[in-house]
């Protein structure tokens, strides 16, 4: 199993190469494409770079799977244009990653390209905790095994008829990163999709207006309902906003009549599930 490692955001600090080898053991091989330790800006090397580094690795038929480095900014200035150039070789590949790669992600699962989850990715060693998130990761990207996709549906009244007493297909995403992919071509169908959503670093009001903005989309108001992951690290407010993340998902949910199906265990930080598309 060789698994590669691209940055399509921001750069990967190259400290963590030698315990991420060590974690992988005889599991898999890990790739790191150079391209990971680069620096131009904010990003880990130019859009051309970048763009280049994914397309190779994801039509190289000698690798298995792709493992974004980790999140940030950048991964949608270049992923439309790495997407329309993938062949054949990035459609047998397991693709994992969260926060900004959730612009490829998407893009990736609208267009039926490999097997697509949201999870942790190789910086989040430098969390507390972070080997058990590794291990996690690789356990999907080797064997397939994902954190929720054997697990009950829950709250299956709150379901859209349609799919009541059945296991719906399911995405994850990070708040942000889905309402600026929301009308663009990376948006996939969420049609009758559980969408599980988790956020970091973002002020309860600029939350409250997120959810505002994705519920009116009328392809999410055709989801089978939404969950909230874990809503982290909220900075305070020259004045209390009045309500918590559940209560701002839940008001909204109502509002648009979507199904609010609970809380998922996803989120920015080591704890975070793997949750395969689909």
């Amino acid at each position: 199993m060789r698994i590669g490692i691209v940055a399509p955001s921001c750069p990967l600090d190259p400290a963590l190469a030698d315990r991420l080898h060590a974690l992988a053991g005889s599991r898999a091989e890990l790739v790191i494409d150079p391209q990971c330790y680069l620096s131009d800006g904010h990003f880990a090397g130019n859009d051309e770079t970048r763009t280049g580094a994914l397309i190779a690795m994801a039509n190289n038929p000698g690798i298995d799977a792709i493992w974004f480095a980790r999140g940030g900014y950048g991964a949608c200035r270049i992923a439309e244009s790495a997407i329309k150039a993938m062949g054949e070789a990035a459609r047998a590949k397991r693709w994992l990653g969260y926060s900004d790669a959730g612009f490829l992600l998407a893009g990736l699962y609208a267009r039926g390209i490999g097997q697509i989850a949201h999870g942790p990715m190789p910086a989040d060693l430098a969390r507390t905790g972070g080997e058990a998130a590794i291990v996690r990761a690789l356990d999907w990207l080797v064997d397939g095994k994902a954190s929720e996709t054997d697990s009950p549906v829950v709250d299956t009244v709150a379901l859209s008829p349609p799919l009541t007493g059945v296991r719906p297909r399911q995405v994850a995403f990070n708040l942000t990163v889905l309402g600026n992919l929301l009308d663009t071509p990376l948006q996939p169908i969420l049609t009758d999709h559980v969408l599980m959503i988790e956020e970091v670093s973002e002020h309860l009001y600029a939350i409250d207006r997120a959810f505002f903005h994705l519920t009116s989309n009328a392809a999410v108001r055709g989801v089978a309902g939404i969950r909230l992951g874990r809503v982290s690290d909220v900075p305070e407010n020259d004045r209390p906003f009045g309500c918590t993340a559940e209560e701002i998902a839940r008001h909204w949910c109502d509002k648009s009549g979507i199904g609010f199906l609970g809380r998922c265990d996803i989120g920015h930080d080591a704890q975070n599930k793997v949750i395969a598309f689909g």
